[in-house]
């Protein structure tokens, strides 16, 4: 707890150097969208289409053999990963064969497999996912990044005031942006389960907005001294000890599961990861610059007082 109270102590000008990280930020989200603009994303199967396979051996598979296998049969470029434990092994192949071969190609890739092996190998599942349905994937997924800022466009301006609104959604999209920028950038596979960790940055960033939010409506209310930014700044670091403990905690947990968890989440960890990072950053220096840019004052937040008490009336 003494650690705690020193950070309650501190007098750090976030403000300050709000501008220069204002550069900084258009920087990198310009590289984003570069990125996704010229390189695209390595979309996973999820999106693209194709056949998905779990295979269970009776002893723990080298990913590596299971590969060789498949290639020796002509099925390139598969994804391979272990599937919880050692000897269950995910298999995704390409929608190169269509939908009406798939049974065929399972049943091809299951004997090629069953040669390799040592042991006894089980097919488990087979699912196909068509090119037509990844499509509808991921404009799904797309709609459903925007229905969720519209929404929470509104909750904000409803429960503080519009220009917070305009900072909250301007912070999240900063996140979004840099995020999948960033997957797009080294093409790292992006698919269902790394849009689940994008729309989990933006509850998560929009949670410590919303505190930092609340403790500057506050602020301007007890403070009767002082400018917006340095109310502002005093607000920050309020929260600075919060915001240190709860996103430590986060990523200690998070690159936990990047670690340990096995390829199956290792994008899901890493997006997590990503707006973890990103979004503490942006909570302070996106958000909240915005609000100043936008003009935000003091009596913008403060309560309307009743009119029985402005002019010093009694109440029926």
């Amino acid at each position: 707890m003494r650690d705690l109270s020193v950070i309650n102590e501190l007098n750090v000008d976030f403000m300050g150097i709000r501008r220069p990280a204002v550069v900084l930020s258009g920087v990198v989200l310009t590289l984003c969208i570069l990125a996704m603009l010229l390189r695209g994303f390595n979309f996973g199967l999820d999106f693209t289409g194709g056949t998905v396979l779990e295979v269970g051996y009776q002893d723990p598979a080298e990913l590596s053999d299971v590969r060789a296998a498949l290639e020796a049969k002509g099925f390139t470029g598969a994804t391979v990963q272990h599937f919880g434990a050692r000897t269950d092994v995910l298999i995704r192949l390409s929608p190169e064969q269509g939908e009406e071969a798939s049974a065929q190609v399972s049943e091809q890739v299951f004997q090629a497999l069953s040669q390799a092996a040592e042991g006894r190998v089980e097919l488990r599942r087979v699912e196909f996912v068509g090119p037509q349905v990844g499509e509808q994937l991921r404009e799904q997924g797309g709609l459903a990044v925007l229905f969720a800022l519209i929404g929470i466009l509104v909750y904000v301006a409803v429960r503080f005031e519009w220009r917070f609104a305009v900072g909250a959604v301007v912070a999240l999209i900063h996140d979004v942006i840099f995020t999948v920028g960033i997957f797009a950038l080294f093409q790292i596979p992006f698919d269902l389960t790394v849009l689940a960790a994008v729309l989990a940055v933006i509850g998560y960033s929009l949670n410590d907005t919303i505190v930092i939010f609340d403790r500057i409506r506050e602020n301007f209310r007890k403070m009767r001294k002082g400018t917006v930014i340095d109310i502002t700044n005093v607000s920050i670091n309020q929260t600075l000890s919060r915001t240190i403990v709860t996103s430590g905690t986060t990523l200690l947990v998070l690159l936990a599961l990047y670690i340990f968890g096995g390829e199956a989440i290792s994008g899901f960890s890493l997006a997590l990861i990503i707006g973890v990072l990103v979004g503490t950053y942006s909570t302070i220096f996106v958000a909240t610059a915005a609000v100043i840019l936008l003009g935000v004052s003091r009596a913008d937040l403060l309560p309307t007082p009743k009119e029985g008490v402005e002019t010093g009336g009694t109440l029926p």
